[in-house]
């Protein structure tokens, strides 16, 4: 539906102002107990030109266990002047915090006194390493290289749990990072203490003399939202990291080229449903398996990480999905090499805090899920067959970092074993090809120049296949290559408007059957008969595509401004190591908006926002405009709310046909609200509806209520139960050959109503016995059942008419699994695509830090299905069946030990 993608596309830009560092890394709120505010009103922020913080040289060893009872931390002068970012944008802290900073040779250390009134209110909760959840914390912000735009971050709760992460853009965060260092915390009858070790070995950082980094502190009160900082980010402009104040006073200390190298071993139980008599599944598979990973640094400057074998049995399983649409599923990367620091290799959106899209297929350049993921050729027919459920990753490398001041880097590179299916039928045993032997590289690099008025980057990425197997020459491309420039350029000195954009070119190469199938394929349908830009070449062995996208931001202030253009040409395509929804499209968008930063009686935050949209393709058909609308608020008793409206008068649709003619789509009107209460209540409730109507007839709903339950301060339980319904009057079929048919070009094209009812939950439960030993469980029920009927053919292109098939005319043959719908032979008999899915699959995690950096696993993963052909919506039946369902369980041990040099 299009107000989905419209949602979809928005959040990525709304969401991106919540990625800014000074608020992604946690939220609190305020009880009864808040303060009010200064009658005088807030002091002004002490400008960071004016503040430095002095690091002092250890003379003793430091025990760290969060007493604060070493000499050097009652010695020298504090850092003690804290103003508030949140509830009340400058002023002075309600209470007192005391820090000081010293180091060694080996590390930097810190020691924080959080002074409190109230001890016996401090919030300390435990949950597992970097799991966001409300509690009192202590964050140090660190930019190593001085270069005012990115660095670390290092953060400790009330309970002792750590969490880590990446600082870049000057104002985003990313914590996929996960450094090897220690933090102990205590809460005593005048508050509570933190104390930390950053070892060197973490960071990257320039050799100079005198050693000067950025640094920054905050503290968090949860009970009264209240975020205090050294020197805090203004809600009405942008920058975090260029606001930081200098750490100085180190010396004699150089970066180090230190070697972590992380071997594991797995034990792995698979008992799995399989078939009688299947000779490669008797229902046990038992399977040991070790690997290594390797980091260390390059010249100081940079990162080595790589992976020998890697295995990632103890990560999340994705959620199950019914995908109705021509559209790939897109599937959050979750395996910690891809994870840590994958941020240097995104593309086209940096320089603004803030990217709006609509409906605007912006592709991601580099989606890591490509490599290691299932084997995409079809094995031969047989009796039985066992195909592998992933490519096994041979070894994978990348480099990160930064090359000189101001120049970030990052490549990487992976080999994909050749996998092969096994195969029995007729007596025989044999193997058939199902993966070639392949290659994955990508190389970012970008340019800050001085005060990042101004940026420019490159990327560019390979994939290359060996065929051992002619018969897969066919199904995927022999190569494919990007290439591609982005950047910034700020308009004033006060960086308040700001351009930015990428450029992409793309190269495929293969056999001419390959490029004349990819040619025909949902990202570009060359075979649409009414198309005049394009046509299908079947002669062609390459495609080369371009496409490029410029934003127009204004980032400060607040009124609110974002506009963007964009194209891709037809033959775009980045599909090989990036993910596209389609080509052949130019959009462009005009946003503008208000934002209420001051909090009040009534609020904490508001905004109002408002947009206009078009998208056309190369033929110059608008397949989709409108107009958007957005309110959001956050009250002061921490619930908020917000929606959106969108109305669409009608466009032509280049896709309905899946490469057919095009068609019409008639006005739609769609919205969308959501609302939910405290998150720091021991209930947390949540409630979420969007909607879309079109004239058409067709109609669709979700509903997702949510609740969260934290009965002690170690555990959570989250369940968010949805039911989604989509009625669709004209949900593509197929398409046959009919040369009577000339008004749509010597084919039919065959639609019907489709009733599709889903409902699901999310089940979560995460639970913490300490800081280094946790339990994660997720769990995921689904039933799905569609009803196709009122078949139907399109009547003429660039229309929504359509000539209904006689219902008594239809019969069902072959047991139900096909459908004659006009019973004259003009029709050869379709599969009858009425479904019902019922999925259950989830998995629980023990993850135990024995040691810093060294970790035990133990997992369960569970998933069990049922499928059937009929359209007929009944949970209560359903259920039982999926209960009753066979399962397939997966038990895995994996340990890892950690040594450094």
């Amino acid at each position: 539906m299009r107000l989905a993608l419209i949602v979809s596309a928005l959040s990525a830009a709304l969401v991106a102002g919540a990625s800014a560092a000074p608020d992604s890394l946690g939220t609190a709120a305020p009880d009864a107990s808040a303060p009010t505010r200064p009658a005088a009103g807030p002091p002004p922020s002490v400008p960071s030109s004016a503040l430095t913080v002095t690091a002092v040289r250890l003379e003793a060893t430091i025990t760290l266990d969060g007493a604060l009872n070493e000499p050097v931390w009652h010695q020298g002068t504090p850092v003690t002047h804290f103003l508030q970012s949140d509830p009340y944008e400058g002023a002075l802290a309600t209470e007192r915090t005391e820090v000081r900073v010293a180091y060694d040779d080996d590390a930097l250390y810190v020691g924080a006194r959080m002074y409190d009134s109230h001890p016996d209110s401090i919030v300390a909760r435990l949950c597992r390493r970097d799991v966001g959840i409300d509690a009192d914390r202590f964050v140090v912000f660190l930019d190593p290289f001085h270069d005012h735009r990115s660095g670390y971050y290092f953060m400790v709760n009330a309970a002792g749990v750590q969490y880590d992460g990446t600082l870049f853009n000057d104002s985003w965060d990313d914590n996929s990072w996960d450094a090897v260092w220690q933090a102990k915390a205590r809460v005593d009858d005048q508050g509570w203490t933190a104390e930390m070790r950053i070892p060197y070995s973490q960071l990257r950082f320039a050799r100079r003399s005198p050693v000067v980094w950025g640094i920054n502190l905050r503290r968090e009160i949860t009970r009264r939202s209240e975020r205090d900082y050294v020197v805090y980010p203004p809600k009405n402009e942008s920058g975090f990291v260029s606001r930081f104040p200098d750490l100085v006073g180190i010396e004699g200390v150089e970066p180090r080229a230190s070697i972590e190298l992380i071997p594991y071993i797995t034990g792995k139980a698979e008992y799995l449903v399989h078939e009688a008599n299947d000779p490669f599944n008797d229902g046990s598979r038992y399977e040991p398996s070790g690997g290594a990973d390797l980091r260390m640094g390059v010249g100081g400057n940079l990162t080595l990480n790589a992976t020998a074998n890697p295995d990632f049995g103890q990560v999340e399983v994705d959620p199950a999905v019914v995908n109705l649409s021509d559209v790939e599923s897109y599937f959050q990367e979750k395996r910690p090499f891809f994870v840590e620091n994958s941020r240097i290799f995104s593309f086209g959106n940096e320089g603004a805090n803030d990217y709006w899209g609509f409906n605007w297929p912006e592709p991601a350049f580099f989606y890591s899920r490509r490599i290691g993921r299932s084997p995409q050729g079809s094995a031969p027919e047989a009796t039985f067959n066992d195909t592998p459920d992933g490519t096994q990753i041979l070894g994978a490398a990348k480099l990160t970092g930064k090359l000189a001041p101001g120049l970030n880097f990052g490549t990487l590179h992976a080999v994909t074993a050749r996998e092969s299916a096994k195969l029995f039928g007729g007596g025989l045993f044999s193997r058939a090809e199902v993966e070639p032997l392949t290659y994955y590289g990508v190389a970012r690099a970008q340019k800050e120049f001085p005060k990042s008025r101004h940026g420019l980057g490159i990327m560019s990425s390979l994939v290359a296949r060996r065929f051992d197997d002619g018969r897969l020459r066919d199904g995927l491309s022999e190569a494919s290559v990007q290439a591609g420039l982005d950047g910034w350029h700020f308009l004033d000195r006060k960086q308040v408007w700001v351009v930015s954009g990428w450029a992409v070119s793309s190269f495929v190469h293969g056999s001419a059957t390959r490029m004349t199938a990819l040619q025909r394929g949902p990202q570009h349908y060359f075979q649409r008969p009414d198309a005049r830009s394009f046509a299908v070449d079947s002669s062609a062995t390459s495609l080369t595509g371009y496409g490029a996208r410029l934003w127009l931001n204004k980032q400060n202030g607040p009124v609110l401004l974002n506009s963007a253009v964009g194209f891709m040409n037809p033959k775009f395509d980045v599909n090989d190591l990036g993910i596209q929804s389609r080509a052949d499209v130019i959009n462009a968008h005009v946003g503008s908006g208000y934002a209420w930063n001051a909090p009040n009686r009534w609020r904490k935050y508001a905004n109002v926002l408002g947009a206009v949209f078009q998208s056309r393709d190369f033929d110059d058909n608008i397949v989709s405009e409108g107009v958007w609308a957005k309110g959001q608020i956050e009250f002061p008793n921490n619930y908020s709310w917000n929606t959106n409206l969108s109305h669409d008068p009608g466009t032509v649709n280049n896709r309905r046909t899946r490469g057919g003619p095009l068609t019409l789509n008639r006005p739609s009107t769609g919205g969308y609200m959501y609302f939910d209460t405290d998150g720091k209540a021991k209930r947390f409730y949540s409630f979420e509806i969007s909607t879309e109507f079109s004239e058409s007839g067709s109609k669709y709903y979700s509903i997702s209520p949510g609740i969260e339950l934290k009965p002690v301060s170690s555990m959570s339980l989250r369940i968010a139960p949805s039911f989604e319904r989509v009625l669709e009057d004209a949900q593509y079929v197929g398409a046959q050959s009919d040369p009577l048919m000339a008004a749509t070009f010597g084919r039919r094209y065959v639609f019907a109503t489709l009733d599709q009812k889903t409902i699901s939950a999310q089940i979560r439960l995460n639970w913490a016995f300490t800081p280094r030993l946790s339990l994660q469980t997720y769990i995921q029920p689904l039933i799905s059942a569609g009803d196709y009927y009122g078949y139907k053919e399109l009547a003429r292109p660039r229309s929504y008419d359509f000539v209904p098939y006689d219902p008594g005319g239809i019969t069902t043959i072959a047991g139900g699994d096909s459908l004659d719908l006009d019973g004259a032979g003009a029709l050869a008999p379709i599969a009858n695509p009425d479904f019902n899915i019922r999925s259950l699959r989830g998995n629980s995690v023990l993850r135990w830090e024995y040691m810093p950096g060294s970790t035990l696993y133990l997992v369960w993963t569970q998933d069990r299905s049922d499928d059937g052909r009929t359209g007929e919506f009944d949970p209560s039946r359903s259920f039982d069946r999926l209960v009753n369902a066979r399962a397939n369980n997966i038990f895995l041990a994996k340990v890892t030990y950690y040594f450094n040099r």
